[in-house]
């Protein structure tokens, strides 16, 4: 009789114990965030430190080439919050109506960088340099699909060698990925943005920085699907806030 009524006593706690974490996953609340690739250290940390000013806050992060994320958003994934790379992504969300205008701003810019492998014998000094035949396989992104793709574009546009770089192109889908070409070996050179460069410095080494007449800025919304639109409306006014800027900043990212 005695085990008996241990037995019950054993149910009734383990029961109990369950309806308190089940109410427990009940009260938290997901935020989903969906970031360009270039975003990820940075946006990694900025979810921590929201998380803990906000108990009973889950920040989901979703990384991708801008494009990708814009067209999850636009076909019903689920997104409270959406951080583009560049203004052509997010051009497009609002003209799909997946993002709240009014929410709108720029938090971050960066820089387009040429790199190379860490041991690399050539290293380019000036654009022109990366149509010699030391350089065959060189990593860009699709200007069509991601942000830094278009950025490498407009350069070398302007330099007047696109044509000749994009012949040796070994295209990446997303700037992480053309970062790891570099860092492998498998390309002699790749375009990334600097912030991207400075998360492999034992792998990868810098050897030209681009100045660009098209500003890389960063533009972040709510999306309008959101169904947390005032906590979404908080994540944003943290990456916007000085706490904020200066993760960014530690990242190498500079203000807009």
């Amino acid at each position: 009789m005695l085990k008996k009524t241990r037995l019950k006593a054993a149910i009734g706690a383990a029961f109990a114990a369950t309806l308190v974490f089940s109410a427990g996953a009940a009260q938290a609340t997901d935020l989903v965030v969906s970031a360009a690739a270039s975003l990820t250290n940075a946006f990694k940390e900025l979810a921590q430190s929201f998380e803990q000013q906000h108990p009973g806050v889950k920040v989901i992060s979703n990384f991708g080439a801008s494009d990708v994320l814009m067209q999850q958003i636009v076909r019903g994934a689920p997104a409270d919050v959406f951080a583009s790379a560049d203004q052509t992504a997010m051009d497009k969300a609002v003209a799909e109506k997946a993002v709240n205008p009014a929410t709108r701003k720029n938090f971050a810019a960066n820089q387009i960088v040429v790199i190379v492998p860490h041991d690399a014998r050539h290293q380019p000094a000036t654009l022109a340099d990366l149509t010699r035949p030391d350089y065959q396989r060189i990593a860009l992104g699709n200007p069509a699909s991601v942000p830094f793709g278009r950025y490498t574009k407009g350069a070398l546009e302007q330099a007047g060698l696109w044509s000749q770089v994009q012949a040796k192109g070994v295209m990446a889908e997303n700037v992480r990925t053309s970062l790891d070409y570099v860092a492998r070996g498998e390309v002699d050179a790749g375009f990334v943005f600097a912030t991207d460069a400075a998360v492999m410095p034992d792998k990868v080494k810098v050897a030209i920085r681009i100045p660009s007449n098209t500003p890389a800025t960063y533009p972040i919304a709510v999306t309008s699907g959101s169904r947390q639109q005032e906590l979404a409306a908080q994540f944003v006014a943290y990456v916007l806030s000085p706490n904020g800027q200066a993760v960014l900043a530690r990242y190498g990212f500079l203000k807009p």
